[in-house]
């Protein structure tokens, strides 16, 4: 009886995440188009029909573009709060009555034998939130599209078995990159995103015995590089005298399913 999860897509153009037991198979977001997402869960053996539903964390485009296509083909329910749905309704096309339910920020929603718990984040989005996953004792931390990593979230993610946690970029190559201004205050801010140095600050103040490996998510495709992301971190941790597993993720590839035990 274990928790088994394969971070689908991670990155500025598309998100998803997909985790399950023996009881339930759950999705968190579609940020690639539908057909994307079909492949995705494909490349991991996963038919969409059988997905017992969709955990949504907030509107943006890349984490919502495939939700309406891939919850009206496979009838599966969607699970998000209520400014969540406000903010995406438009963008997402219409939803049967019946496939539409309501998952708080702050909340513990049951799904078979997996506990999920929401938390808010900061982020520029209508009211963002992300999950912890715990099922037999195992804990598992989807974080990221946050600007910066309270005290509240630290407590609710700390001491788990395996983060995906956000690396959004390098500061020195946003400050010198192509974007204008105003974006790069955006992506530097409290509700922007985390770059790679303060992820593995963060890191090293939550993970514990018990952690056995680390997904780095969300890097950005302009200011950021994988093995610049996983030096830092690395480097972060190391210098705490913590060792530990760190790993890609990819926008167009899912990680291998990584069994938390």
């Amino acid at each position: 009886m274990t928790m088994r999860f394969s971070v689908l897509a991670s990155g500025s153009t598309g998100n998803a995440f997909y985790i399950e037991s023996d009881q339930v198979k759950l999705l968190v977001d579609a940020g690639l188009s539908g057909k994307q997402m079909d492949r995705l869960l494909g490349e991991i053996k996963i038919n969409p029909s059988a997905l017992s539903g969709i955990l949504v964390t907030h509107e943006h485009s890349d984490h919502i573009k495939g939700l309406g296509i891939l919850a009206r083909k496979y009838r599966l329910p969607i699970y998000a709060n209520e400014k969540t749905w406000q903010a995406m309704e438009n963008a997402i096309g219409t939803i049967a009555l019946d496939q539409k339910f309501h998952f708080g920020v702050e909340e513990v929603k049951t799904f078979g034998d997996i506990d999920v718990e929401s938390f808010g984040v900061s982020h520029d989005a209508a009211e963002p939130m992300f999950f912890t996953f715990r099922h037999n004792g195992k804990k598992v931390a989807l974080v990221t599209d946050l600007g910066y990593v309270s005290e509240r979230i630290r407590k609710t993610v700390e001491d788990a078995d395996a983060y995906v946690f956000e690396a959004n970029h390098d500061v020195e190559m946003l400050r010198m990159g192509r974007y204008p201004w105003n974006i790069k205050r955006r992506i530097l801010g409290d509700t922007g995103h985390v770059s790679n140095e303060d992820c593995g600050l963060a890191l090293s103040e939550i993970i514990s015995n018990r952690t056995k490996r680390i997904y780095l998510a969300h890097l950005s495709q302009d200011n950021n590089m994988k093995d610049l992301a996983r030096m830092s971190v690395h480097h972060v941790l190391t210098e705490r005298g913590i060792n530990l597993d760190i790993c890609d993720t990819d926008p167009k590839t899912p990680t291998l399913l990584y069994e938390v035990g």
